[in-house]
């Protein structure tokens, strides 16, 4: 999993409350066994004319030129800024994966789904909870400034505008540690895999009936 320290980006605002997952990644995508190549279907529906499908070719599609994403202005965006509820709906994985692998690291907003909030720690991307009103500000100052861009340091836990001034935000502690060194829950597990070794070789020593060879 990618770490998690600074990150300055361009800002995209997706000015729709509860949005839910099938939007984000829609169900007809989840048909893939891998856990890559999710990106040029994010928001499949919202973004394309033409109804998608698994193996189609991006370049062959219509994108819709009124959808955010697809504005010159928003191009190459890594911050996601939306409305209250993001994420609502089923508990897909594949939504933060949609979210990291077309390049966003981050998302702001008043509030999340409880699944696609822990979901998205657990693969890198950061869900920052800021006030509706300093919300409501951002997507102001957005539309506004064409290349409105955020700094998050997620060390000091603020989200730092253009002017420098700093918005704070919670975040729990293990999940910050697990950003910050780029850790998820197998990342964890092989930190341990010294005492893991040792461990099979102490109970295989003690009982070794439990390791099955074939006897020619």
């Amino acid at each position: 999993m990618q770490k998690f320290t600074v990150h300055k980006g361009l800002v995209a605002p997706m000015d729709r409350e509860n949005v839910d997952t099938d939007a984000i990644i829609p169900k007809q995508f989840l048909k893939s066994i891998r856990k890559t190549g999710f990106g040029p279907n994010l928001f499949d529906a919202w973004r394309y004319l033409d109804p998608g499908e698994p193996g189609q070719d991006p370049t062959t599609r219509k994108p819709n030129p009124d959808f955010v994403l697809n504005q010159p202005r928003y191009a190459g965006a890594s911050v996601l800024l939306a409305r209250k509820n993001f994420g609502c709906g089923s508990s897909r994985e594949h939504a933060p994966w949609a979210l990291d692998q077309y390049g966003f690291r981050a998302i702001i907003s008043p509030s999340y789904a409880d699944i696609f909030f822990n979901n998205s720690f657990k693969n890198g991307l950061l869900p920052i909870v800021l006030s509706e009103s300093q919300v409501a500000q951002l997507f102001d100052e957005t539309l506004a400034f064409p290349g409105y861009s955020l700094t998050i340091d997620l060390e000091r836990q603020v989200v730092i505008k253009p002017d420098g001034v700093e918005l704070p935000f919670e975040v729990q502690a293990f999940r910050k540690f697990c950003l910050i060194n780029g850790l998820d829950d197998i990342g964890l597990t092989l930190r341990q895999k010294d005492k893991i070794k040792a461990f099979e070789a102490e109970r295989l020593a003690k009982k070794p009936w439990l390791t099955h060879q074939l006897i020619a």
